[in-house]
């Protein structure tokens, strides 16, 4: 959600603080009626892929943070064990008993989260206009989901087509990321950030190579040079399991610094959070270019900075 605040003010120089709890409201109860449509085969967990954002956006839309956050009966942080544990125990029952009425399960689990987040806003009221919160993404935040792509680079897929990315938290199967060649993976991501642009990017965060005290990842020479990650280096890590879909951030700028490239990361995640919380650098660190080469699978981003590659694409 903070990639799609940055693209509200790119877009229109608003300063909107959006709800993340909206959309993992409704990832919820798409999750859930999947679960009932396979008959309990799809897995309902928390986390899900940036694309599942654009997608919430444009069949629930979004609204501002201040008119649902989520945080009821004097809750200051955000904590989901218990109302995890009841969707997993509901659904478990479900399964057990052959209870497959989408609408009834639907109902009960957003029963279960509105108990526990509160229930979410059917209009947005915004300088005085009432909206649903599909209009207030599209005519105030100006916020076009199809507008949005993802951008894949693994072997197992064929190049330059649009496939499947084959993670769990792809839990509704999108074929719609477009595989590409390492070396072009790194020079869209590296001319849409010079062009001005952040992206949403997902990968493995829990590395050796990742150091909470200098708030920096890269990757250590044990476990390859830097001049050695190649798209086999990649794909290996992938397959074996040592690189996993575990995290996704918000990449939000560069530097050149002592011959490397260092891209500025954006996170809510504990690894960020590791220093003074009144640090100006609180919640954000940087990544050696070698780290996103070998670590980070896919982003998303703006079509308008990747046109010259979509360009490369067959139109079905």
């Amino acid at each position: 959600v903070s990639y799609f605040e940055s693209e509200v003010y790119r877009l229109t120089q608003q300063k909107v603080k959006l709800s993340e709890i909206y959309i993992a409201y409704w990832e919820y109860v798409e999750k859930v009626k999947e679960f009932v449509r396979t008959r309990g085969k799809s897995i309902v967990e928390e986390g899900s892929e940036a694309n599942a954002v654009t997608r919430i956006i444009k069949k629930y839309g979004i609204v501002p943070w201040e008119q649902y956050n989520g945080l009821i009966n004097g809750r200051k942080y955000h904590t989901h064990e218990q109302m995890k544990s009841e969707i997993d125990n509901y659904l478990k029952w479900v399964k057990e008993a052959n209870a497959w009425n989408e609408d009834a399960v639907v109902a009960t689990i957003k029963s279960i989260m509105n108990y526990h987040i509160g229930e979410p806003p059917a209009q947005v009221n915004w300088n005085g206009k009432t909206m649903t919160p599909q209009q207030f993404a599209g005519d105030i935040l100006k916020i076009n989901p199809d507008n949005y792509v993802d951008i894949l680079s693994y072997m197992q897929e064929p190049f330059y087509q649009k496939v499947l990315y084959d993670v769990p938290d792809n839990w509704w199967k999108s074929t719609e990321y477009y595989n590409v060649p390492l070396d072009e993976f790194m020079k869209a991501l590296n001319k849409a950030v010079e062009s001005g642009y952040t992206v949403a990017i997902g990968g493995d965060v829990s590395e050796p190579g990742f150091d909470p005290e200098t708030q920096c990842a890269i990757i250590p020479t044990f476990d390859i040079p830097s001049n050695f990650i190649t798209d086999e280096a990649r794909q290996f890590r992938f397959s074996n399991q040592t690189t996993t879909d575990d995290h996704g951030v918000h990449l939000v700028g560069y530097t050149d610094y002592k011959g490397s490239r260092w891209y500025l990361i954006k996170d809510s995640g504990a690894g960020s959070r590791n220093n003074n919380p009144s640090a100006k650098e609180f919640g954000y660190y940087f990544f050696r270019e070698d780290f996103v080469k070998l670590k980070m699978m896919n982003f998303t981003v703006h079509k308008d900075a990747v046109k010259d590659l979509l360009s490369k694409f067959k139109t079905k």
